[in-house]
């Protein structure tokens, strides 16, 4: 088990310099214009926070999660592909966890972290200039 977990840690830092790096920047980049766009499009729907949702709201969570897939998808399976090139290229194997574990960490993680705090902030830049436009309608 130990021999398994270092191989898994030492195999996801190699990736960072060797053939197909530009991916690290690639995918998470793409995963955070998606969790942008889809973040303002939840606020201009009055939808709370993504995360915060998926806890509190459970009679919703199949559909956040429905949607959240619909976006990230594709940006999931061109990681799990490029890293199955990767793997092919340079372990000369394929190790499945580590695929989907490297997939998560490029696709799903910086959607997640991204789309509620945007939400979050458009929704707050919204009331503030409401409140402001009735101040300034009030004096």
């Amino acid at each position: 088990m130990d021999h398994t977990f270092f191989r898994v840690v030492h195999d996801i830092f190699a990736r960072l310099d060797g053939p197909l790096h530009f991916r690290f920047f690639l995918q998470p980049a793409m995963a955070i214009f998606l969790a942008i766009r889809d973040g303002l499009k939840h606020s201009r729907e009055g939808a709370p926070p993504f995360f915060w949702s998926l806890f509190n709201d459970p009679g919703h969570r199949r559909e956040l999660m429905r949607d959240a897939w619909k976006s990230i998808s594709k940006v999931f399976i061109i990681a799990v592909m490029l890293d199955v090139v990767y793997q092919i290229i340079v372990v000369r194997w394929v190790y499945p966890f580590e695929t989907v574990l490297v997939a998560i960490l490029l696709a799903i993680v910086p959607y997640i972290l991204v789309r509620g705090p945007v939400n979050r902030l458009r929704r707050d830049s919204q009331r503030s200039a409401s409140s402001h436009a009735r101040t300034d309608r009030s004096s």
